[in-house]
């Protein structure tokens, strides 16, 4: 099977002014386009980039600095969400991403909740998810909830195993809800990609691929990304990969990489 893929058009095609990068990923046969923020984002100009360029959206992060875990955000990350969706329906993208800690500059980890149990932590997640999905299948948008390595980028963040996403998203049980597997993230975090492929793939809407470790494309750090995507294929993932990932050199090599897998 062969995947359509989706390039991260915040760290790849950096060296291009933004909106012209919607072209050169297209160029590069990528069918999709995402990013990490809409909020620095003039939302008609890119929607009509992707337009012009034949691309589609796959997405974007939907929660900013607000948090799933902390139950006296619950109003405010909801709130902030719905805005979110309808930034996905101005520019047509198809999912939003959603986190259970608020991240700041350079995915950094705002609060890590201390003085929070995890038995607090877990329940307000799982209260808030159920309105997320709520708000998922009126809207058509989906959420994917996206694990985080918590080694290297995101230290502090709560959610850092594909066990605790997939079963969250099972017990709400919405198709509108489903895990972003990050295989970077997770490598970094459990390792077993395979064994949890298997496991959880059929809560996977959405997968991220990067080397490990350095976050670059595949082939220069330790993973083995052709066995990863046949184990995507037999586990009945049907979605897109996504490429978010930081060229080692330039984004022409880190195609030139992409396209030989």
């Amino acid at each position: 099977m062969v995947f359509e893929k989706s390039a991260c058009i915040e760290p790849m095609y950096s060296e291009l002014p933004f909106l012209e990068r919607f072209q050169a990923a297209g160029r590069d046969g990528f069918a999709y386009v995402e990013f990490w923020s809409w909020t620095d984002k003039d939302l008609d100009a890119v929607r009509a980039a992707a337009q012009d360029a034949g691309v589609g959206i796959s997405g974007f992060n939907g929660d900013a600095e607000l948090s799933l875990i902390d139950p006296s955000q619950k109003q405010a990350y909801l709130d902030f969400l719905k805005r979110s969706v309808d930034a996905a329906l101005k520019v047509g993208a198809r999912s939003v991403t959603i986190h259970s800690n608020g991240l700041g500059e350079g995915g950094m980890v705002l609060n890590s909740y201390p003085e929070l149990s995890d038995t607090v932590k877990l329940c307000t997640m799982f209260d808030t998810l159920r309105a997320c999905a709520e708000l998922a299948e009126a809207s058509g948008i989906r959420m994917n909830l996206e694990p985080l390595n918590i080694t290297t980028d995101h230290v502090g963040n709560f959610l850092a195993t594909t066990r605790m996403a997939a079963e969250m998203t099972r017990l709400i049980g919405s198709p509108m809800l489903k895990v972003l597997y990050d295989v970077y993230h997770m490598q970094l975090n459990e390792g077993s990609l395979c064994d949890n492929i298997r496991a959880y793939g059929d809560q996977f809407g959405h997968v991220h691929v990067a080397d490990a470790p350095g976050r670059h494309e595949p082939g220069t750090g330790e993973i083995f990304y052709p066995r990863v995507l046949r184990c995507l294929e037999e586990a009945g993932y049907q979605g897109l990969i996504g490429f978010e990932l930081i060229p080692a050199a330039s984004t022409a090599q880190a195609v030139k990489a992409i396209q030989a897998l």
